[in-house]
């Protein structure tokens, strides 16, 4: 988005002068560090995001660039660093705990606004569960709703795991098309 563009090279140009070429280089970066980012994330409202924090963290880390070394393999690596970080970090979250623990425990419906996108978006959801085929949505339930594995999956429906894992996969897909339309989201897993 250009927008993003323009808000980057505001980012790294304030409060400086026009001639300092580490920030020069960095605006003249921009482009590549999007793509590498959108590669990286396949979502370009996250790439963006992940540019902004690799700029920030660049700008606020200066000092530590060795004047002679490629800003391009640093940027590069400072982006890969921070996407690394972020995908721990959601992996350490709990990814089964109940909707209503998920909201109560981190007080993010304290406000009848978040309560009623929150009740909108679970009425969405399961009204494109509904619309899975039996087996798709009886495999979501256990794996995704229930927390099983997929091996305890296959043996409480007596299947193979590969048919658990196709059944799932399938599932998803529906089930994102359904909720969300063709356009992209961050899938989470």
């Amino acid at each position: 988005m250009m927008l993003n563009y323009y808000k980057l090279v505001v980012l790294i140009t304030l409060n400086t002068k026009e001639t300092d070429p580490f920030r020069t280089q960095m605006i003249d970066l921009l482009p590549r560090l999007r793509r590498f980012a959108y590669t990286l994330t396949s979502n370009r409202f996250d790439a963006d995001d992940l540019v902004q924090a690799a700029c920030e963290r660049a700008l606020a880390r200066k000092k530590q660039f060795k004047v002679g070394t490629r800003m391009d393999s640093w940027m590069f690596r400072i982006i890969h660093t921070l996407r690394i970080d972020a995908s721990r970090s959601s992996r350490s979250r709990t990814p089964h705990s109940s909707f209503n623990e998920e909201y109560d425990s981190r007080g993010a419906a304290n406000s009848e606004r978040n309560k009623i996108e929150a009740k909108m978006m679970l009425d969405n959801v399961t009204q494109a569960m509904a619309q899975l085929s039996e087996n798709d949505r009886v495999v979501m339930a256990l794996v995704c709703v229930d927390g099983m594995s997929y091996k305890e999956t296959a043996e409480t429906l007596d299947v193979p795991m590969g048919t658990v894992m196709s059944r799932l996969a399938r599932a998803r897909i529906k089930l994102n098309t359904l909720v969300h339309g063709n356009r992209k989201v961050k899938s989470v897993h």
